[in-house]
């Protein structure tokens, strides 16, 4: 079973930047996309980043120039999210999410998988 866990939310005032990092554990061979949502309260979740395991990234809008997603090794399973320039509207949960994964099995899950959230807060 593919497990993911997010760390590195905090508080931080506007204008502020965080990283925060997503693990997905297992004897991983590769992930084919690993994907960063956030969930406001009172909203549904949005994705807001997302690379696959050839290095392709998609921004959402409001984030594009301010963030940035990173692979932190060759089988994608290990992403970071830089965030730069925070605003108050970027308060969220964030999740990372992997797409579909080969274990070194070669077993193959189709997903998606979450994680259980870090909380990221930008207030003054």
């Amino acid at each position: 079973q593919v497990q993911l866990v997010e760390s590195g939310g905090g508080l931080v005032e506007p204008g502020g930047s965080l990283r925060l990092s997503c693990v997905a554990s297992g004897s991983i061979r590769s992930v084919s996309g690993m994907e960063w949502f956030r969930q406001a309260p009172g909203e549904t979740d949005k994705k807001v980043a997302a690379i696959t395991s050839g290095g392709a990234r998609w921004y959402a809008g409001d984030v594009e120039g301010r963030f940035t997603i990173r692979s932190d090794n060759a089988q994608n399973s290990v992403v970071s999210l830089e965030m730069n320039n925070l605003k108050v509207e970027d308060t969220a949960v964030y999740y990372c999410n992997a797409k579909s994964v080969i274990m070194t099995t070669l077993d193959f899950y189709a997903g998606p998988f979450r994680g259980q959230g870090t909380q990221v807060t930008v207030s003054a």
